[in-house]
């Protein structure tokens, strides 16, 4: 299984691949659209300086019976909601793509945990049976702290009154928010009555957008 990988750049198809040259071997990568900017590189340069086409990815690799596919990220965030998506019914590793290609994994993630539908539209082949399968099936697994490198998932426990609201703050603080600002989110829920851990963390994490 190959997890990331460096080298060269040879090509940077329209085709949403590229093909990356480590020690004289070209490997094909499945990429979501932006993924090069996202790395420093608008486009090959193949007559300058050679570390100006050095790129660095981590790598999905994708098993079938009849195949053997590299999906590259940025980020491992991506990499982390790449996977969290093939997990939801009917999408498979190009529509993550194209998921992705729209939305990177914070965003994806603020989307999820704010149930925010408006920012899935628009993606091609994401109806609105699959917004709701998305939302439904990422809302527990895919939290990603919205100011590190990794992809971090906070766990919540539902708890009351002023242990609840700790709780909350803590997760989020957790999540790379300040203190400050978690503390203003989680206090200006207006009702906690009957709601869980994850529908409070939502609301708070709406506050914070």
């Amino acid at each position: 299984m190959i997890g990331w990988i460096k080298g060269q750049l040879l090509d940077d198809g329209s085709d949403g691949t590229i093909i990356v040259d480590v020690s004289g071997v070209g490997y094909e990568l499945f990429v979501p659209v932006g993924t090069l900017g996202l790395l420093g590189k608008s486009k090959l340069n193949p007559d300058g300086d050679p570390e100006d086409t050095t790129v660095e990815l981590h790598v999905h690799t994708h098993v079938r019976e009849d195949a053997l596919a590299l999906y590259g990220f940025a980020t491992k965030d991506d990499r982390t909601a790449f996977r969290a998506l093939l997990s939801v019914s009917s999408i498979g590793p190009k529509l993550a793509l194209s998921v992705l290609g729209k939305l990177d994994a914070r965003a994806l993630s603020r989307a999820v945990a704010t149930e925010d539908r408006a920012a899935l539209k628009g993606i091609s082949g994401v109806g609105k049976k699959t917004v709701e399968r998305i939302l439904l099936d990422l809302k527990d697994k895919l939290l990603i702290a919205p100011k590190t490198m990794g992809a971090k998932v906070v766990p919540i426990r539902a708890t009351s009154g002023s242990d609840g609201d700790e709780a909350l703050i803590g997760a989020l603080v957790t999540m790379g928010y300040k203190r400050g600002e978690a503390e203003r989110a989680v206090f200006a829920i207006e009702s906690r009555e009957g709601k869980s851990a994850e529908n409070l963390m939502r609301e708070a994490l709406a506050g914070l957008r």
